[in-house]
């Protein structure tokens, strides 16, 4: 390890009287921390282009006054109790006396935003949360296989700079497989990789706003869409949505920059935007002349009947770019996704994703090209389908156990469904702070990563359950724990309450059982 020590011959101090003062300095700021290991003599002195000795005598003053440590034939460390009169010290001291005057002199930072929140600090026993994989679905043998295999004809792949759009083998995979999954027919060229929605967000953002542009987004939203246009100082145009999908007739006369819209299954809500509102969309575009950002986040996991094309399939004016993730069918831990963009939009697209960041670890697209290039990722798709549709049917046969004919919607496709609340149940907040105490985490929509811009009808009366990382027992109990939540609340609210609780919810000796046992959970 060499460190910056620079030292002056001219100087009238003499060598070994600079190199104390520098290490001693780099000690006092931090940059050499307790328990570091120093350069050895000899290595420091041909850094340095000075005797050995020099640098000897230097090291035996330093560790007499406390800041080295050598242990024996080891090395030489930075002392863990340095001098009280640490220069760290009196930088407190300074800050406390000054700070507000030195930061006052600081330029005005210019982004202006917010971030979403999608890793909690906590994750309670029996916890709903959207978003989260089961890890036991990772397809971990597959996997090391194609990245054992992939490694051994690396070459010189991992030492040179690859496409910033790319590993062409990744970009063909996708293409070969948007054709007859998504009725997507593209070139791998429109193909562009990103390391998940997010950027693919910021890349659309870059590429087609300007300060105060307008762009038209689905109410409720995806928090981090919404926070990342709103981040461009973009002119956010809320558009409502209901069982359909987003609301067409709603969209504004003048167009928009952009539309922002998760029509395969909306965020947060899961409704499915029909065919008949698809190419009137499509239409509304042509005629505004507004790009349509569609994130299909959720595609891979429909449990009845056909998808419907994506709009991208459908769009023949190059209205339509298209986002795809493998965040939910694969794991957020691999980050890679892509942006899929018209013809006419693919060298500015290009040359935006270059000066991103140059493009994605080629290690992990290679293995993702062979993942995807074999049977592995459909039978891998297969499996976890199956796995998540049990899942599903369990949460939504036991809401309906204890709490009677219950509205839920998005149970169709995809990793969560949101729990349409009955009037005699509480509000989403209320409820989420009688499940916690139970140790049941579930999301009312500001809690699940979703935004409202004001008049949603959805934001007090419904409840958002993510079932992917939950096993089928987890999911019983969870629910059980729910409703013995409740019952506590509505029992001490007044016997009229609670004997309308009884009347909604049917009882089971389970039901019995459990309640006997269910208790708060504390601490």
């Amino acid at each position: 390890m060499e460190t910056p020590i620079s030292l002056d011959p001219c100087s009238r101090h003499s060598l070994q009287a600079q190199l104390h003062e520098q290490v001693r300095k780099l000690i006092l700021g931090g940059q050499l921390r307790p328990g570091m290991r120093m350069p050895t003599s000899r290595a420091l002195a041909m850094q340095l282009g000075v005797s050995r000795n020099t640098v000897l005598l230097a090291y035996e003053r330093l560790g007499a006054e406390g800041y080295l440590q050598t242990r024996g034939a080891v090395g030489t460390f930075v002392n863990h109790d340095l001098p009280d009169d640490c220069l760290a010290a009196r930088r407190l001291a300074l800050v406390a006396e000054n700070g507000s005057q030195h930061i006052s002199r600081h330029r005005a930072i210019a982004f202006e935003g917010r971030a979403q929140t999608i890793v909690g600090d906590k994750h309670p026993a029996y916890d709903f949360q959207l978003g989260r994989l089961d890890s036991h679905v990772f397809p971990f043998k597959a996997w090391r296989r194609l990245v054992t295999s992939t490694l051994s004809r690396a070459g010189a792949c991992l030492t040179e700079y690859g496409d910033p759009a790319g590993l062409l083998a990744l970009r063909q995979a996708i293409a070969d497989r948007l054709g007859p999954t998504r009725g997507i027919n593209v070139d791998p060229d429109q193909i562009i990789v990103i390391t998940g929605c997010q950027e693919g967000f910021n890349l659309t953002a870059r590429l087609l706003l300007r300060e105060g542009a307008s762009v038209a987004i689905e109410n409720p939203a995806y928090q981090g869409a919404a926070y990342l246009y709103e981040s461009y100082r973009a002119r956010l145009a809320p558009v409502a949505v209901d069982d359909k999908g987003l609301c067409v007739d709603a969209l504004p006369d003048a167009g928009a920059a952009l539309l922002y819209v998760t029509p395969s299954r909306q965020y947060p809500m899961g409704f499915t935007l029909s065919l008949e509102r698809r190419l009137r969309l499509l239409d509304w575009a042509r005629r505004t002349d507004t790009y349509i950002v569609e994130d299909d986040y959720d595609s891979d996991f429909r449990y009845r009947g056909s998808p419907i094309a994506a709009l991208m399939g459908l769009d023949s004016h190059g209205c339509v770019i298209y986002l795809g993730t493998f965040s939910r069918s694969i794991g957020p831990g691999l980050r890679l996704g892509y942006l899929v963009v018209p013809k006419h939009l693919v060298g500015p697209a290009r040359q935006v994703k270059a000066l991103f960041d140059n493009g994605h670890a080629w290690l992990e697209q290679a293995a993702l090209a062979g993942f995807l290039a074999h049977d592995s990722y459909e039978n891998h798709l297969r499996r976890i389908r199956q796995c998540y549709a049990e899942r599903r049917d369990c949460l939504v046969d036991s809401l309906r156990r204890h709490f009677g004919e219950v509205t839920v919607s998005g149970a169709e496709a995809g990793m969560h469904i949101a729990w349409h609340l009955a009037g005699e149940l509480p509000r989403a907040t209320d409820l989420q702070i009688m499940a916690a105490q139970y140790g049941v985490g579930i999301y009312p929509l500001k809690s699940a990563a979703a935004f409202d811009f004001g008049g949603c009808a959805y934001s007090e009366r419904t409840i958002m359950l993510g079932f992917a990382a939950l096993d089928e027992q987890q999911i019983r109990a969870g629910v059980e724990r729910i409703a013995a939540a409740v019952e506590a609340a509505q029992r001490t609210a007044g016997r009229g309450r609670a004997s309308r609780t009884e009347r909604m919810r049917p009882r089971s000796p389970a039901n019995a059982t459990f309640r006997a046992a269910a208790r708060p959970v504390t601490g």
